[in-house]
């Protein structure tokens, strides 16, 4: 029984029903224990400095609470994953038309952290008052595709996504703990592995940071070759080996995803209409412009088909409204510009006449007062001169 004395199966029904009046049509239910094998291969990937700079994944307390979820919510019995779908469509030109900026799908519209965390503290104050819950989306220590997995919202394919064998990968992922039973965490039961010797996620990885599944069946990422963590997570230069293999990608990566098969094969669902990819000098949806802000055009390319030149040109002011109720912000300023002046980079090299407009804006970018954009800038340029 819930601590209201509400019983597991009515637990269950008012989830489902809260969460689907949320929009929240896809809910599992997980045991609250995370599987020795998902924990072991954890502390490995860990150990072999896979994280990077990623330090807050290998502190002893994070990895300690994402080994037992009792050390993050005292006495939780069940936890419920919920996914919520992002539109997968690129616009025509992205991202074969090397002039355009490619901004990960899943961070060209609002926040899903701040979207998908509202809805799950909804879901929470939805319960009985005194059944404790705890709502995450991607902030916490947990290892959630774990749990979603164990909830049956898919298996952990070889780029390291949960794929579901009727949506593919294209969903965020929230996780509510309780202290509560909840009908279905033990019945759930994990989806079946359906990447078989399919290798195209890794075979597709320009950086080669996918690395198969290691000798206990988990995938294997070396995140500091993956371009989602070069273009995000990384605080300094990148490595000048791999620039010419991110194209122009200037924040995150969709490519494991965009050659999954499971993914080509489902149509897009409908899905919250704030993950929307946003035009020239449209805001994120529900994110109003502050009344100084100049929203336009000119100073906003939008996260569709945003021009290289464009994004460079963006000042600190342009870079505040831009990214304003965004992911896209977690890169910070200096971090995007210097995306950008690689992506720049990666562009010139293959054309015989590199438009004035583009050259200009990077000798402007050598003089920076950010080092790491000057450094990125000039090999830019250089690239360019060859």
């Amino acid at each position: 029984m819930a601590p209201s004395g509400m019983d597991a199966h009515t637990l269950a029904h008012r989830l489902r029903s809260h969460a689907t009046d949320l929009g929240l049509v896809w809910m599992g239910v997980a045991p609250a224990t995370i599987p020795d094998r998902d924990v072991a291969a954890y502390r490995r990937w860990i150990q072999t400095g896979h994280h990077g700079e990623m330090e807050y994944l290998a502190r002893p307390d994070a990895m300690a609470r994402r080994a037992a979820l009792a050390e993050t919510l005292p006495g939780v019995r069940s936890v419920v994953m919920v996914a919520e779908p992002y539109p997968p469509e690129d616009a025509e030109g992205v991202p074969e038309d090397r002039s355009l900026g490619v901004v990960a799908r899943y961070a060209r519209g609002r926040d899903y952290h701040k979207v998908l965390l509202r809805k799950l503290q909804a879901l929470a104050r939805s319960l009985p008052e005194d059944v404790g819950a705890r709502p995450y989306v991607d902030t916490g220590p947990l290892l959630e595709r774990a749990l979603g997995r164990r909830a049956g919202l898919g298996w952990q394919g070889k780029n390291t996504m949960l794929i579901h064998p009727k949506r593919g990968s294209y969903f965020f992922l929230g996780s509510l703990l309780l202290d509560a039973e909840v009908e279905g965490a033990e019945e759930a039961g994990e989806v079946e592995d359906h990447c078989g010797t399919c290798q195209a996620c890794l075979d597709a990885c320009p950086t080669g940071a996918l690395l198969g599944r290691d000798e206990t069946g988990a995938p294997v990422m070396d995140a500091t070759r993956c371009i989602s963590y070069l273009t995000i997570e990384q605080d300094g230069p990148i490595p000048e080996e791999l620039r010419p293999l991110l194209g122009n990608r200037v924040f995150g990566c969709d490519i494991c995803q965009e050659v999954c098969p499971w993914n080509q094969r489902f149509a897009a669902e409908a899905g919250e209409p704030g993950y929307a990819a946003r035009g020239a000098g449209e805001r994120p949806v529900g994110v109003e412009a502050l009344p100084a802000e100049d929203v336009s055009a000119e100073t906003h390319p939008g996260t569709e088909t945003p021009p290289l030149v464009e994004l460079m040109h963006m000042t600190r002011d342009d870079w505040d409204t831009f990214s304003r109720g965004s992911a896209i912000r977690r890169a910070g300023y200096e971090g995007f510009k210097r995306n950008v002046a690689v992506a720049m980079g990666n562009w010139l090299a293959v054309l015989e006449d590199p438009p004035e407009a583009a050259v200009a804006v990077l000798r402007e970018a050598e003089g920076d007062e950010s080092a790491l954009v000057r450094e990125h800038a000039t090999w830019a340029l250089g690239r360019a001169q060859r």
